[in-house]
């Protein structure tokens, strides 16, 4: 699987010009997964929507397994190159990039978790997540720590705002936001701190994720000052 995700796909090397690539093939992938989710992703359907047989497709992959991989590594891209940052400007940055990527594509949220192989895109990701930490003091298993827990929250919340294919409680946003008001409302007896609480929220959608990732940052400021100050005392 390593040969795939990072630049050896087994094309066929005798015959016509193949009428697919690996890439196409993955882009087909996601396509079917972004519209309808992970689990409708196959060979077959994969198959019905390119001009190729079940059967070539696993010229170029072996299976499902190694297609979402290369899908996911794909669907990832490479993180948005943003220079000239502090370490917590550029770790709010990288976190709400990755929060959209997930957004765009929820069926990441399935298919990047779990023990698999890592391709280049979703390691250039860790490495510039690694990266904005440097020179702050921190070891290296504190810097993948940090990491972890920033995208622990990223997945937990986007878990939650993504709008996964296939799945449906029929409700919108705003449905959910009208009838937990009127609950509030008319059994605000029942549950007076949770309505006073509600009446007094205000800010944007993503109020969540970027309160939760700033009391993060806050963590890890006081780690990072914290770690400075006894450096310099020694």
């Amino acid at each position: 699987m390593s040969d795939l995700l990072w630049g050896k796909p087994p094309l066929p090397s005798r015959g016509p010009k193949p009428a697919v690539t690996l890439t196409g093939i993955a882009e087909a992938g996601i396509r079917i997964a972004d519209a309808e989710g992970l689990d409708a992703v196959s060979m077959q359907r994969i198959a019905d929507v390119l001009p190729v047989t079940k059967m070539a497709l696993y010229r170029y992959v072996p299976g499902k397994t190694e297609l979402v991989a290369v899908m996911s590594d794909l669907a990832m891209g490479a993180p948005p190159d943003r220079p000239d940052l502090s370490w917590r400007e550029a770790l709010y940055t990288w976190a709400i990039d990755l929060y959209d990527g997930f957004l765009q594509h929820p069926w990441l949220l399935q298919s990047t978790i779990g023990r698999r192989l890592l391709g280049p895109n979703e390691l250039t990701w860790m490495e510039r997540g690694i990266a904005a930490l440097a020179g702050t003091g921190l070891t290296g298993g504190e810097q993948l720590d940090s990491i972890l827990v920033i995208t622990s929250h990223v997945r937990n919340l986007g878990q939650q705002s993504a709008n996964l294919p296939g799945h449906s409680t029929g409700l919108t946003e705003d449905d959910m936001q009208r009838s937990l008001a009127e609950i509030l409302t008319t059994r605000a007896d029942r549950f007076p701190h949770l309505a006073i609480a509600m009446r007094t929220t205000a800010g944007s959608e993503n109020q969540g994720l970027e309160f939760g990732l700033e009391r993060i940052l806050d963590g890890l400021e006081l780690l990072i000052s914290g770690r400075k100050v006894s450096t310099s005392r020694h």
